[in-house]
């Protein structure tokens, strides 16, 4: 009974343990846009996941994303457009640069 017990604990610790580390798995986006103070959000979306994230002095960074491949969308300040990127791909704990985008008027 005391064996049981203690194997019941062990099992559930190893399993908070597991996902407790799952986002150690994902990865990020990262990328510039130009002009640095032309836009206000990054937007990565995917068929099942959208995330987003504020930009700051021209650049921006997506943490746990998980893997798969997504589109990044800017939204730009009038009288700038926004602008899109396509076939961004996530791999596990690997960073994405998607580059430069320049954003047009």
């Amino acid at each position: 009974m005391k064996f049981t017990k203690l194997s019941l604990a062990a099992a559930g610790i190893a399993l908070v343990s597991l996902f407790s580390f799952r986002s150690l798995f994902n990865g990020t986006v990262k990328g510039t846009v130009s002009p640095p103070d032309a836009a206000v959000r990054a937007w990565i979306v995917s068929a099942t996941d959208t995330l987003k994230v504020p930009i700051d002095k021209g650049t921006f960074t997506i943490q746990d994303v998980k893997p798969g491949v997504y589109k990044v969308i800017i939204e730009a300040k009038p009288p700038y457009k926004n602008a899109a990127k396509d076939g961004i791909t996530v791999a596990d704990g690997q960073p994405s640069d998607v580059g430069e985008i320049k954003l047009s008027q």
